[in-house]
């Protein structure tokens, strides 16, 4: 079993950027497939972005395309999320999530979490 740590949320303005950080320890070689998810107050956990090894391919979801950045360092075993450009519909709960391979960009899809990081986008 990996264990996943995620920081980095806060309160930011509308337009503004911030920086996820998820530190993977444990057994790392179960997180070849790394992704992001976040969930809104009274909303389902969704997709957000994923990055897979060894070819650090990249997945998005159509609302964050071109202002979000996942990417990953192996040395640290940690996976960053770029959110630039951000919007109050942005706020949520966000969670890093990691798996053996990419099996599907759905949140059963995962089998490992970590416990969440708030962001909040004021208007």
């Amino acid at each position: 079993q990996v264990q996943l740590e995620e920081s980095g949320g806060g309160l930011v303005q509308a337009g503004g950027s911030l920086r996820l950080s998820c530190v993977a320890s444990g057994r790392t070689s179960s997180s070849n497939a790394m992704g992001w998810f976040r969930q809104a107050p009274g909303k389902e956990r969704e997709f957000v972005a994923a990055i897979t090894l060894p070819q650090h391919n990249t997945y998005y979801a159509n609302s964050v395309r071109g202002r979000f950045t996942i990417s990953r360092d192996n040395a640290k075993n940690t996976v960053y999320l770029q959110m630039n450009s951000l919007k109050p519909e942005d706020t949520a709960l966000y969670y890093c999530a990691a798996d053996t391979r990419l099996r599907g960009l759905r949140a059963v899809d995962f089998g490992s979490w970590g416990q969440g990081t708030q962001v909040t986008v004021s208007s």
